[in-house]
């Protein structure tokens, strides 16, 4: 990419994320455009759609949260490693309104700009959970599909409003049905750390 033309492109993505926050994933792709004083067609040309908008200012965030579920695995017991993990992806998704939603729907279509994305947040999820069950710390009976729906749930749930103030409530109710012994031991000291 030419000097310029990535001067444009990371100028258009600083807009981009102001208005985003502002205005959450149903922002004006013209909103946009118009704000960072290009035209729309010049916004087209760097990101064609929504969801590659979204990859492009979603993608630091992912990597960032996957490479974290990586030293979590190393450096933590099971279970709060799952536990922090969950907590932090959680505080990501709040960081975004409706990003959730748009991360479900891409989670299982490969030809979403953003399905990468959801498939590494997804594996590191599943890694997590199949360590914290070998070690007896969460239940047996999910997989990495459940822990993702239940992240997502909760995701669109805090997302909301009505439910933004039980935040905390909502995670250690869910996190407490996801772990196998909430009440003992460093489950419980994990979950008492995240509030």
């Amino acid at each position: 990419m030419r000097a310029d033309a990535k001067k444009n492109y990371n100028h258009i993505l600083a807009v981009a994320r102001d208005v985003v926050t502002e205005h959450g994933i149903n922002a004006s792709m013209r909103d946009i455009a118009r704000r960072a004083d290009v035209g729309l067609a010049t916004l087209l040309r760097h990101f064609p759609t929504r969801e590659a908008l979204f990859e492009a200012l979603l993608c630091t965030n992912l990597d960032a949260l996957t490479q974290r579920a990586d030293e979590l695995e190393t450096s933590n017991s099971p279970d709060e490693a799952l536990i922090s993990w969950f907590q932090e992806w959680l505080v990501f998704a709040q960081s975004y309104r409706g990003v959730v939603a748009m991360m479900a729907a891409a989670h299982t279509n490969p030809d979403s700009a953003l399905y990468a994305s959801c498939a590494a947040v997804h594996s590191a999820s599943a890694r997590l959970l199949l360590r914290a069950q070998a070690e007896g710390a969460a239940r047996p009976d999910m997989n990495g599909d459940d822990l993702f729906a239940l992240m997502t749930a909760l995701g669109w749930a805090v997302d909301q409003p009505s439910f933004a103030p039980r935040a905390d409530h909502l995670f250690r109710i869910i996190t407490g049905a996801i772990l196998a012994n909430p009440s003992t031991g460093s489950a419980s000291a994990a979950l008492d750390r995240q509030n």
